[in-house]
């Protein structure tokens, strides 16, 4: 049998009339008028090609085949009420679930340690699979289901995605102590342009927005090495005199020397968390936000601390 092809509302009217003998009353119960509840009974005779209740001075008796679905029959209810009723209650301290986000192995090397602590104390049995999905896929992907959050700067405007700001935060000068221009706690615009630089993009080729505010005065910065990953970056700058331009808190959790840009114009960085406005309401995806929210709240407090 194709259950396809089978309307599941009418096994709630096979409940209620064995339940209650009475098409009337049943139909009550499930919140139909008499007729729709006879209509319902005679779709569902149809399809199981039995007549289920037989009309006798004392109701509507079951038939033998009744008789042997009813309890399944219950028991599947009952089990979908079960299931849509726990949908709405989130119980972190029992819940088993995979929360998939997308995210840089910057925002992932900052915000996933303090986040799967905090979650193993209270919510040892969730997992956490983070990977990076293109910027033109996100919203695909957190439309199927494939993703639970993204996190990116502000630019996705696709409607049906909600955000909030996670993190703040701006470009900074950094390099190894020990550096040449570690001796500094300013540098000029000659000596930035004097150095060789490394450039973090996940783009195989375009200008990030130092360069392009290079570009408006007509400078050029001369890049040695471009990689998509920060903490590669890290390893290199251990071991050369190359400096990089990037968030102040890649170079406070590295404990890299860093000056403030000598390049006027460059906006804040703002990381954004993304979900799909279909979760939004979701018990388990609220929760998790909160818990995001919540350790990037206290990134921001030490962070702020760190710079005093």
């Amino acid at each position: 049998m194709n259950l396809s092809h089978i309307d599941l509302n009418l096994f709630i009217v096979f409940d209620a009339i064995y339940t209650e003998g009475n098409l009337t009353r049943a139909g009550q119960i499930v919140g139909i008028t008499q007729p729709a509840a006879s209509n319902a009974l005679a779709r569902l005779r149809e399809t199981l090609n039995d007549p289920l209740f037989i009309r006798t001075a004392q109701g509507m008796t079951p038939t033998p085949l009744a008789q042997n679905i009813i309890t399944p029959v219950r028991n599947a209810l009952q089990l979908l009420r079960s299931s849509v009723q726990n949908s709405r209650i989130f119980d972190p301290s029992q819940a088993h679930k995979t929360f998939r986000l997308s995210m840089t192995d910057l925002i992932e090397d900052l915000l996933l340690p303090p986040t799967f602590q905090r979650l193993s104390k209270i919510a040892p049995q969730i997992r956490i699979e983070s990977l990076l999905a293109r910027r033109r896929d996100t919203a695909k992907e957190l439309a199927a289901g494939h993703l639970d959050f993204a996190i990116d700067i502000p630019l996705n405007n696709d409607p049906h995605l909600c955000h909030t700001k996670l993190f703040t935060d701006r470009y900074v000068c950094a390099m190894r102590q020990g550096h040449p221009l570690s001796t500094h706690k300013s540098i000029s615009l000659k000596q930035y342009l004097g150095a060789q630089h490394i450039q973090i993009s996940s783009r195989r080729s375009g200008l990030g927005p130092v360069d392009l505010a290079l570009g408006k005065i007509g400078l050029q910065r001369s890049i040695a090495l471009r990689s998509q990953h920060y903490l590669m970056a890290h390893t290199v700058l251990q071991s050369t005199d190359l400096i990089i331009t990037a968030p102040s808190r890649f170079a406070i959790c590295h404990q890299l020397h860093y000056v403030e840009l000598p390049v006027a114009g460059i906006a804040p960085i703002e990381s954004h968390l993304f979900w799909h406005s279909s979760a939004d309401q979701d018990p388990a995806n609220r929760w998790m936000r909160e818990q995001l929210l919540y350790v990037a709240q206290q990134l921001s407090t030490e962070q702020l601390l760190q710079s005093i």
